[in-house]
């Protein structure tokens, strides 16, 4: 790998475990999730430096270039996250659902209890 691509992958890495550690810092993104996207960080920044490692799984996989490798796990991860987050929306759903028609119920018998 290019030593200037390196260094920006590098710099891109480190980037995100900053700003990932700010965003928790301010309250905007809860501990649970913020450890994902520190490891994400710290991959990306081990991989990057540690060319043996990725030259070896892009010649296990077939790929040619070590920068398609990242891609790969770029976009595997992507698809994992978005599966996690479909997981919690249809959670959250049947939650709301579930919510609805409790607090429909309260109120049919508060209205039942002031006609009384």
């Amino acid at each position: 790998m290019p030593i200037k691509l390196k260094l920006v992958v590098i710099f891109l890495g480190l980037l995100i475990f900053l700003f990932i550690l700010e965003l928790v810092r301010l309250k905007k993104l809860k501990e649970e999730y913020s450890w994902l996207w520190l490891l994400t960080g710290a991959i990306i920044v081990i991989l990057t430096i540690w060319d043996g490692f990725l030259d070896k799984i892009s010649s296990i996989i077939g790929i040619t270039v070590p920068t398609s490798t990242l891609f790969l796990c770029a976009f595997i991860f992507l698809i994992l996250v978005c599966l996690q987050f479909s997981i919690n929306i249809s959670k959250l759903t049947d939650k709301i659902k579930n919510l609805a028609q409790e607090l429909t119920i309260l109120k049919s018998k508060v209205d039942k209890n002031n006609k009384e």
